[in-house]
């Protein structure tokens, strides 16, 4: 029998990547995303649903006991990401970025609970690099993913007696839409996005922004019991060696 994963915001860079990996790696990828997809791998079990909607979730977990009993791995992937001042922030686009980023990991979890007992199996939340260093007009983001990270931290307590274990992921800059839209913020203003993709990776160790393909390595890493069986309530950061540095030198 495959082992099967749920990944969700599976239309954007990361999520995309990571269907396809896991796909290669032949599981079973239940790809889930609020907006219609339609060029996943073939054998992909694509469902257009907004994780942040209680009666959606339900609507999902409903469905999906008629086509398994299991699931080896959760993957919460979805999130967005409003770039302003927070003092010019409404109330509403405060709350769209906590649903999606926050209350999604939670809705999904509760919703999959049984299914990963049932395979011992694990979750991996993807939060950021801005739940521990951040920069100005992201603090909706950032203070969603901070949350993510103290939530997997007491979901590991709370699901190890079912031999279920949840982890954090915490990319850095990496080439996707999402960062080529927040880099329109004024703190590079005046250059171009490649020259502000230039500008980012000057700012790693390694002296690039990392790729979809190379988070969504560390995903399955965190995903695959034989590697990481003895891994929970962790937040791996896989941002370039960017967080390392220091901001004085």
């Amino acid at each position: 029998m495959k082992p099967s994963a749920i990944i969700t915001g599976a239309g954007g860079g990361i999520g995309r990547a990571t269907v396809e990996l896991f796909t290669a790696q032949d599981w079973d990828v239940f790809a889930l995303d609020r907006r219609e997809v339609r060029d996943f791998p073939i054998d992909t079990k694509f469902h257009k649903l907004d994780v942040s909607d209680p009666e959606a979730v339900k609507s999902f977990f409903d469905t999906l006991k008629n086509e398994t009993d299991r699931i080896h791995a959760l993957v919460n992937n979805a999130a967005v990401q409003i770039c302003k001042p927070l003092i010019e922030m409404s109330v509403e686009e405060w709350d769209e970025v906590m649903a999606s980023n926050l209350r999604s990991i939670f809705l999904m979890t509760r919703g999959a609970h049984s299914y990963l007992k049932a395979a011992e199996g694990a979750v991996i939340n993807v939060s950021s690099v801005h739940a521990v260093a951040t920069s100005a007009d992201i603090a909706a983001y950032a203070a969603s993913k901070g949350g993510a990270v103290a939530l997997t931290r007491a979901m590991a307590v709370e699901f190890a007696p079912d031999g279920v274990r949840v982890n954090a992921l915490l990319p850095g800059a990496v080439d996707t839409e999402m960062l080529r839209a927040g880099l329109e913020r004024d703190h590079v203003a005046g250059l171009s996005i490649e020259d502000r993709l230039k500008y980012l990776a000057q700012r790693t160790v390694i002296g690039r922004v990392g790729e979809p393909e190379e988070i969504a390595k560390a995903i399955y890493f965190l995903a695959d019991n034989s590697q990481t069986s003895f891994m929970t309530g962790q937040a791996l950061v896989v941002d370039g060696g960017a967080t390392a540095r220091l901001s004085t030198e």
